[in-house]
């Protein structure tokens, strides 16, 4: 992902994420960690006839590495694009010596946790009322980077 990504992320992540959508400033601070010698993040988009139709984010430090946010646009659901933005981010946080990969995500939201349970994440706890506005909890999930196995299959 780059600076010019930016609006057409925004557009998706509206569109996917209405309630609790993150805001550009948000997006210019990730990226600002994600180039150089000293880069922490890592993200990364996907295009399918000239347009965006997914990103994805990690974050990495000390070892550990974070989802930040996974998106894939709904006329793409159920192309495997999602496993492929996965198993870009878990590329990179074995590139960033991390062990352990966290994330969060909607306990409401069943297709996302079973993408993540083909990777091997478990569950480990909830983050209670973790989205706003919305008062969602997130179910809290974690892959020992060391225990990946052969996941990218479609879905």
């Amino acid at each position: 992902m780059r600076w010019w990504d930016i609006a057409p992320v925004l557009e998706l992540e509206r569109e996917l994420f209405p309630d609790d959508a993150w805001s550009e400033g948000m997006f210019w601070s990730e990226l600002a960690h994600a180039r150089g010698p000293q880069a922490t993040r890592h993200y990364v988009v996907a295009e399918a006839g000239g347009r965006l139709v997914g990103y994805a984010g990690l974050a990495a430090a000390g070892g550990l590495g974070d989802v930040q946010t996974i998106a894939v646009a709904r006329d793409q659901w159920g192309t495997g694009l999602g496993a492929r933005l996965l198993a870009d981010l878990l590329q990179h946080a074995t590139a960033f010596e991390c062990d352990e990969v966290l994330l969060e995500v909607r306990v409401d939201n069943t297709r996302a946790q079973k993408l993540y349970e083909r990777f091997g994440f478990e569950p480990i706890g909830f983050r209670r009322g973790y989205y706003q506005p919305g008062n969602i909890d997130a179910l809290v999930m974690r892959l020992n980077v060391h225990n990946v196995q052969g996941t990218e299959s479609d879905g």
